[in-house]
């Protein structure tokens, strides 16, 4: 089942994407908050259909059209364990401080969620280098 949200008019387009950022003071208020404000906020989603309906929207200061995305699979390392395609997992920043590592922007960077739960899709068969010495596995999860 898609999700559904509204987005300005301009960028309602198939295979338009977008981080979800939440909402905004002047939507406590908007009538149509109920079915815009329903996905995760710091995730990515992608335009699958544009439909017909449009609402005023104060954010945007215009129209709005209902669209449908999907969550974008994003690339993340987790436990090895863990690392099984189908299963759910809570992701969020790991404490570290070693810039070095090639992993270290899908392992503790500022692009990723504090906490947030995530269904894996695919696995790399690799395990991750981790230069603190956990053992990782690289993953795309939505």
């Amino acid at each position: 089942m898609a999700d559904i949200t509204l987005i300005a008019s301009g960028e309602a387009r198939d295979g338009y994407t977008f981080v979800y950022q939440g909402g905004a003071p002047v939507c406590r208020t908007c009538p149509y908050r109920h079915a815009c404000l329903t996905l995760d906020v710091g995730r990515q989603y992608a335009v699958t259909k544009v439909r017909a309906v449009t609402h005023p929207c104060a954010l945007q200061e215009s129209e709005a059209h209902v669209v449908e995305v999907r969550p974008v699979p994003r690339t993340l390392v987790v436990d090895s364990r863990s690392a099984v395609v189908g299963s759910s997992v809570e992701v969020g920043r790991y404490p570290c401080r070693r810039l070095d590592c090639p992993n270290w922007t899908v392992c503790a960077g500022p692009s990723l969620p504090p906490k947030q739960r995530f269904r894996i899709e695919r696995v790399e068969d690799a395990p991750a280098e981790c230069r603190i010495g956990r053992t990782l596995k690289r993953v795309d999860a939505v």
